[in-house]
C-alpha cells in the first residue's frame, strides 16, 4: 500500500479542525443512519450472511440489473484487489496519474503494467496497444478531477473488445457530467464499474461499495470473494441508505459552485496552477515551494490538512490536492495559504 494517501491526521500533535486531505465530504446528515445503528446494535452478535445476497438483490433492484450483475465488496478497494486476483498475470494499463491502489493490487498479483498518460483518439480509430488486455480508469480521476466523455468512452469500449475495462466510479455522485449508468454497462461484456457507498454517504469506516457489469465477470470475482467480507453492521447501513431513499445527501450543484469559487480565490493568489476540475476536488501546483512544506505548515500552524501528491505516478514534488469543504474552511484554507506564501 502507498505511504501517504490523504486523511493522515494521526501524524499531527495539533488537532486537525479542517480536513482539505480526504475527498470524503463530511457534512452530510448521518443523524437517522446513526440512530437506526444503534438501535440494532445488537445484530453484531450473529454472523452477516456468507455473500451479501440481500444488499445485492437492493442494489440490482434500484438498476433494474439481475442480481448477478452486482456484487457489493469490503469498500470499493476490495474490490479493486478482487479483479486483480481473478485476472492474474493480465497484461495491464493504467491512465495516470491517478489513485495507487490500481498499480499496488495488478503488482500484488503479477500483472505485466503499462502506465498511459493519455487515450487514444478518434484520428487513432480509438484503438489500445495490441498487446494491452485490462485497462483501468478512474472517471470522474482522483487527483484530477477530470471525467472522459461519455461518447469518447463508449467508442473506447466498442473499439477494444478484447480488454476488459475497470471503471472507477467512485466519485459518481460528485459531478454533473454524464458517465455510464449501471444498466449501460451491464450490456458491455468486458467492462466492470467500481461504485463507493463510502464516498457517497461519507461512511469511510464502514466499507462498503460493489461492483457492477457483466454477470459473467461477476461470476469469475465471486470465486475469489472471501466468505462474510462485508460486516453485518455495513449490510445494514447499505441497506438502511437505499430503503430510505438517501438519494441526495448534499445539493451537488451548491457544491460544485462553491468548490468553482474556491478554484477562483486560490487562482487570485498567484503562485499557484489550479487545474480545472469537473468535481469537488482538484489539484494544485505550486510555482515557489514543495507540497510537503506547505502540507506541514497548514497542519501545524492552523490545524488544516491537504494532500500532498507528490507520490502519484506523474506528478512531482510541487503538486497538492485539496476537497471542497464549507466556504468558510475554505476561506480558512486561502487565507493561510496567502500567509505561507508571503512569509
Amino acid at each position: 500500500m502507498l505511504q501517504g494517501h490523504g486523511d493522515d491526521s494521526y501524524q499531527y500533535t495539533r488537532p486537525i479542525t479542517a480536513n482539505f486531505s480526504s475527498n470524503v465530504y463530511n457534512r452530510i446528515d448521518l443523524s437517522g443512519l446513526k440512530t437506526y445503528l444503534c438501535e440494532h446494535i445488537d445484530i453484531i452478535g450473529n454472523y452477516p450472511e456468507p455473500e451479501p445476497y440481500t444488499l445485492e438483490s437492493r442494489l440490482a433492484k434500484q438498476y433494474r440489473l439481475s442480481a448477478e450483475s452486482v456484487c457489493v465488496t469490503n469498500g470499493a478497494t476490495e474490490g479493486i484487489y478482487l479483479i486483480a486476483q481473478t485476472f492474474r498475470g493480465t497484461q495491464t494499463a493504467i491512465l495516470q496519474p491517478t489513485f495507487s491502489e490500481y498499480a499496488d493490487a495488478c503488482r500484488m498479483h503479477g500483472h505485466r503494467i503499462t502506465s498511459l498518460y493519455s487515450l487514444p483518439s478518434e484520428r487513432e480509430g480509438y484503438r489500445l496497444p495490441e498487446d494491452i488486455r485490462m485497462l483501468w480508469l478512474c472517471n470522474p480521476n482522483n487527483p484530477t478531477g477530470t471525467v472522459i466523455e461519455k461518447k469518447e468512452l463508449t467508442e473506447l469500449i466498442r473499439c477494444n473488445p478484447e480488454v476488459c475495462f475497470v471503471i472507477d466510479q467512485s466519485y459518481e455522485f460528485f459531478t454533473l457530467c454524464p458517465l455510464l449508468s449501471a444498466a449501460e454497462a451491464a450490456t458491455y461484456p468486458n467492462v466492470l464499474l467500481l461504485h463507493s457507498m463510502t464516498k457517497r454517504y461519507a461512511v469511510p469506516g464502514l466499507r462498503l461499495g460493489y461492483l457492477t457489469g457483466d454477470a459473467g465477470l461477476l461470476q469469475r470475482i465471486r470465486t475469489n470473494r472471501m466468505p462474510w467480507s462485508v460486516n453485518r453492521l455495513a449490510i445494514e447501513a447499505g441497506l438502511y441508505l437505499l430503503e430510505n431513499d438517501v438519494s441526495r445527501p448534499l445539493d451537488l450543484s451548491a457544491y460544485l459552485c462553491e468548490t468553482e469559487r474556491l478554484r477562483t480565490r486560490l487562482e487570485a493568489l498567484g503562485g499557484l496552477e489550479v487545474w480545472a476540475t469537473q468535481t469537488h476536488f482538484m489539484l494544485v501546483r505550486l510555482r515557489i515551494g514543495k507540497a510537503s512544506a506547505l502540507k506541514e505548515y497548514l497542519a501545524e500552524e492552523h490545524g488544516i490538512l491537504i494532500r500532498d501528491a507528490s507520490n502519484f505516478d506523474g506528478l512531482d514534488e510541487y503538486f497538492f490536492r485539496i476537497a471542497t469543504q464549507t466556504p468558510e474552511e475554505n476561506d480558512r484554507l486561502v487565507k493561510a495559504i496567502e500567509e505561507w506564501m508571503i512569509s
